[in-house]
């Protein structure tokens, strides 16, 4: 039933996501019919803003092009409809997320560490700043600290951008927020990691779920379209649909586009995979049924300056049947600034960027921050095919690894925070309307500071983990957005730690699926990168 209700979750915000809508053609009330000019509106803009060559729309004449992108949509929200709240009103909101999570905490799961008094904050308001020896490394589990916790940064960052704060003003909100937590939501010591987590992987959650419920909402809307869009916007992000129940958006009319938007595309992958037993024979392990969903959001090759997260790309992966775990890996990036070049038939973005990668698999658990450089390029080779390539190289400087496979029911911690560096190379070739062969290349370097509560020294080194992660992929098109496909996951995790043995681990599944793209209509060329 589970997995039925995911599925059905998964079709439905697709559908709303890709729901693009003209910001140069506005509703004419006294015309009637909205939800017929909504549709021809639509279909215009589909016309006018359609890629002319893979890359990007053509120029339009008298288009104000420092307010709208090439495909037509406003660059920013709306200021006039989109208005900055007085701070105090996201600084109350994230009070009463705190006071809500705690009382949730306490009286219904009945958890020890809920139960605050004026105690247990009078001893945490003393300890200091978070690097010192008032605070410490906790021992949760994996998921808790790099999912969790960054999720519920996330409901942070949203108290204060769906309130008219930009990215960067949002950014202390979350913080504070997370720091409330940990002085005044629990009655141990302050842990560094949870600040952490919940700070920067909650900034980049709360931004790509506030670009993608812009995607969803339309405040032109009426009727049956607006309280599926409504209700969809909840799922995706709960803290703005509140702002906007609060504030009477949620039936507010509008005869223009006042939200920002992007093209996005969507490849949902449902299908089996085998996990191969200590042998790594092929199809050696069990099967199970997995479902996959990858979003691609903005273009990277239209040439505009770039906003933090106006293109970002995600994939996570989840499997059934191995297990208490269901969430096997998410990993992506989104663009915090960047340019955009073209030579002859090449496009390439050149920019800085944040990653968050969490894997939570049988080979190993690691979950990164990471910040660096990157390229993306577009080479046409064809009418109809291209040659994409991704190279990243960023900076660790806050991760948690496992040593090597760990067991699937531990409810403590049993990896150990570290840092350090990783590269990505993404490849893909995509061969006309026929196929696409495509080769994802990840490397970490991470090397750890902290084994549960023991930090290193000089004279005891907790050693560096070498991980490597290869995912060699086809898949064929079948009939408009299907394809079918085949894909070979190899994961290898070494680890070294003078004067003990290295320890080295390598798993290796095998994957088929069905893959439904869902492309922009007014994209061309399919994008699996």
């Amino acid at each position: 039933m589970k997995k039925r209700y995911i599925l059905i979750f998964l079709l439905v915000s697709a559908k709303a996501l890709l729901a693009q809508n003209p910001a140069t053609d506005t509703i004419v009330p006294s015309k009637g019919d909205i939800q017929g000019q909504l549709k021809a509106i639509r279909a215009r803009k589909v016309a006018w803003f359609k890629d002319s060559a893979g890359i990007e729309p053509r120029k339009i004449q008298g288009l104000d092009y420092t307010r709208y992108s090439r495909y037509g949509d406003l660059l920013n929200d709306d200021p006039e409809y989109n208005k900055k709240s007085p701070l105090w009103r996201p600084a109350v909101q994230v009070v009463i997320e705190n006071t809500l999570l705690n009382i949730m905490d306490r009286t219904v799961m009945h958890l020890e560490f809920a139960k605050t008094d004026a105690h247990s904050w009078s001893r945490n308001l003393k300890a200091g700043f978070p690097w010192t020896n008032g605070w410490e490394w906790d021992q949760d589990r994996f998921g808790n600290n790099f999912l969790s916790h960054p999720m519920m940064g996330s409901f942070y960052y949203s108290a204060a951008r769906t309130n008219g704060y930009n990215f960067w003003a949002s950014v202390p909100i979350v913080f504070a927020g997370s720091y409330m937590w940990k002085i005044f939501g629990e009655n141990g010591t302050p842990e560094r990691e949870d600040l952490i987590n919940t700070t920067v992987d909650g900034v980049l959650l709360g931004e790509v779920t506030y670009r993608l419920s812009s995607n969803i909402l339309d405040d032109r809307a009426t009727g049956a379209e607006r309280v599926f869009r409504e209700i969809l916007a909840v799922l995706v992000n709960p803290v703005r649909e509140v702002n906007r129940l609060w504030d009477g958006s949620y039936k507010r009319r509008v005869n223009k586009e006042i939200y920002q938007k992007e093209p996005v595309n969507i490849a949902l992958f449902l299908g089996a995979h085998s996990i191969n037993n200590e042998t790594n024979a092929l199809l050696s392990g069990h099967t199970d049924e997995m479902v996959n969903i990858q979003l691609n959001y903005g273009n990277p090759f239209e040439r505009r300056s770039i906003k933090p997260f106006d293109y970002f790309k995600f994939r996570a992966e989840m499997n059934f049947g191995v297990g208490r775990k269901i969430v096997d890996n998410i990993t992506g990036y989104g663009a915090l600034l960047g340019r955009t070049y073209q030579f002859g038939g090449l496009n390439m973005l050149v920019g800085g960027f944040q990653h968050y990668d969490y894997y939570d698999a049988k080979a190993f658990e690691l979950s990164t921050i990471a910040f660096g450089p990157g390229v993306l390029s577009r080479l046409r080779l064809s009418k109809s095919s291209n040659l994409d390539l991704n190279l990243h190289l960023a900076f660790v400087p806050f991760a948690g690894s496992s040593v090597g496979p760990v067991t699937d029911t531990s409810f403590y911690r049993d990896y150990r925070f570290a840092n350090g560096w990783e590269a990505k190379v993404e490849a893909a070739v995509n061969i006309s309307k026929y196929a696409t062969l495509s080769l994802w290349y990840y490397y970490y370097f991470i090397h750890a500071f902290d084994n549960t509560g023991k930090d290193e020294s000089p004279e005891n080194s907790l050693g560096n983990n070498y991980i490597d992660v290869l995912k060699p992929r086809i898949a064929v098109h079948v009939y408009k957005t299907l394809s079918v496909g085949l894909e070979q996951n190899i994961y290898w995790n070494n680890h070294r730690q003078p004067p003990y043995t290295p320890l080295r681990y390598t798993q290796t599944e095998q994957r088929i699926f069905l893959m439904f793209n869902w492309q922009d209509q007014q994209r061309r060329g399919r994008y699996y990168l």
